[in-house]
Parts: structure tokens; C-alpha cells; sequence
């Protein structure tokens, strides 16, 4: 029982970390990004290239896979996503659906249509017993990573001066800008921070979640559920719908493997039907 809570709880970190961009880009910036795995995905495929390739350390594969990510999210977002911050959502969504099938048949057609395979270190392979728990030694620093990164972005947004100016980019624009805030350098930085956590949960999620050029259509669910049942005016929703849903995942695989995957969509509508506007989600938004 241990053991599957332990499994969970480092599903749910590393699906939070997948989404988390999406939350900032869809909460904060009211931009609806579906192509968000496509960035998660680029991730994945650095650390993969890197490591069977050039034979790098895991360990430097993964801030690779964040400043690559972050790179191309800074591109797209100067060259075609500002062109659409002032578009419908229906446009929005068009785009980014674009985008991911786009992304895949170059993922397909570079790198073929083959599960993508990496090997950890040492290490980091294998369980060790804790108390007479099984603990995954990856699990475990997945858990780790992922917690400290909620915590520092949860600073950056709530602490910072960058952060004061998002939020008064994205409340008043023209207000902002009146200000002196750099609303055009605050948006690309901001997409590129998101892009990079996304790039950053796919090179970690590689191992557990798998890789191939269908990444951003099969997991694009699941960052809309984190997002949906979270919220989007924090980033403390979507950090406990992500654990919540990542141990009920797990748990239910396990306990009802034949109904197994659908027991995290009847989460998400429970949760929904209670919470409508996300687990903490403000006054009059």
C-alpha cells in the first residue's frame, strides 16, 4: 500500500511538473497552448540523443533538455504564438492542435516511430527498502526534483518582482505598460520558463511515462485535467490535483486494472462537480 502511494505521489509530481507550464500559460497569460507536450516531448528526445548518441551523463541531460525547450518556446512564441494573444480561444486552439500534429510527424519522421529507451544511472536504478517499504530510487528523485521546483516557482510567482509584473501584465495590460513594464519581454520569458518545466518533465518523464512521436496527443489529456481540476489562479491547485490524480492513477491500475485507466476521469468529475472553478480558485474569477 506504501509502495503505491509512494509510486503516485511521484506520478503526481512529475504530471504537475508537465502541466505546470500549461497552468502559467493558460492561467496566467490566458493563451490555450495544446501543443504544451510538444515541448515536453522535444525534452525527452534531447535527453535520448544526448545520452544513446553522445554518450553524456543523465545528470547534464536534463538542464539541456530545459534551455533547448526553453530556446524553441522563446522562438515560437516571438515568431507565431503573439500574433494570437489577442485571438479568440477557438483560434488559440486551432493553432496549438496544428502544432502538435505537426510536432509529431517530424518527431515520427527524424526520429521514427519507435518507443525511445534510456539507461539511468547506477545509481538512481532500482528500489531500496525504507522500513520495509519499497522505494523506486528514480521515484525518489523524481519526488525530490519535482518538490523543489513547485516550491522555487511558487516563490518566483509570489515573491519576486518578475513575478508582481506578470501579474500586472496579465490583470491590465495597458496599465502595465503605462508603468514602464516590458509587457512583450515579460510574455516571451514567461512562455520560455513554461516551455522548459515542460522540457524538463519530459527528459524526467522518459523513463517512467515512455517516449515516442505520439507523447504530445496521449498525455495532452492529462495536462488538461491537472489544469482543469487545479485551476488556473494558482500554481498550489494544480500542484495537489496532480498528486491527487497521479496516486489515484496508480492505485487504481493496481487495485481495478480492468477499469483502471477510466478511475482518474471519474476523479476528475467528482472534482469537478465540486470544485467547478478548480480546487483554489479565487473569488470572481
Amino acid at each position: 500500500m506504501l509502495t503505491i502511494l509512494f509510486d503516485g505521489i511521484a506520478y503526481g509530481m512529475l504530471l504537475f511538473i508537465l502541466a505546470c507550464g500549461l497552468t502559467i500559460t493558460l492561467g496566467l497569460m490566458n493563451f490555450i497552448n495544446l501543443a504544451h507536450g510538444a515541448f515536453a516531448m522535444t525534452g525527452g528526445y534531447v535527453t535520448v540523443v544526448m545520452m544513446n548518441r553522445y554518450g553524456i551523463a543523465f545528470y547534464w541531460c536534463l538542464p539541456a533538455a530545459f534551455l533547448v525547450s526553453a530556446a524553441l518556446g522563446a522562438i515560437l512564441e516571438r515568431t507565431l504564438y503573439r500574433q494570437l494573444y489577442q485571438a479568440s480561444h477557438l483560434d488559440q486552439v486551432l493553432f496549438s492542435v496544428g502544432l502538435v500534429f505537426m510536432s509529431v510527424a517530424a518527431a515520427d519522421y527524424i526520429m521514427g516511430g519507435q518507443q525511445q529507451l534510456i539507461q539511468l544511472p547506477p545509481e538512481l536504478s532500482g528500489r531500496a527498502e525504507f522500513f520495509g517499504v519499497g522505494i523506486g530510487r528514480y521515484r525518489l528523485f523524481t519526488i525530490v526534483i519535482c518538490a523543489a521546483l513547485a516550491l522555487a516557482l511558487q516563490l518566483i510567482l509570489a515573491k519576486t518582482r518578475f513575478g508582481s509584473r506578470l501579474r500586472a501584465a496579465v490583470d491590465d495590460r495597458r496599465a502595465a505598460m503605462g508603468l514602464g513594464i516590458n509587457v512583450s519581454a515579460v510574455f516571451a520569458l514567461t512562455f520560455a520558463f513554461g516551455s522548459g518545466l515542460a522540457g524538463l518533465g519530459g527528459a524526467m518523464g522518459a523513463e517512467i511515462l515512455g517516449l515516442d512521436p505520439n507523447f504530445p496527443l496521449k498525455f495532452m489529456i492529462y495536462f488538461l485535467i491537472v489544469v482543469a481540476v487545479g485551476g488556473t489562479s494558482t500554481v498550489s491547485g494544480p500542484f495537489l490535483a496532480a498528486l491527487l490524480l497521479g496516486i489515484a492513477d496508480v492505485a487504481g491500475k493496481y487495485y481495478v486494472p480492468a477499469i483502471g485507466p477510466f478511475v482518474i476521469y471519474g476523479l476528475m468529475i467528482i472534482m469537478l462537480i465540486l470544485r467547478p472553478a478548480g480546487l483554489f480558485a479565487r473569488g470572481g474569477r
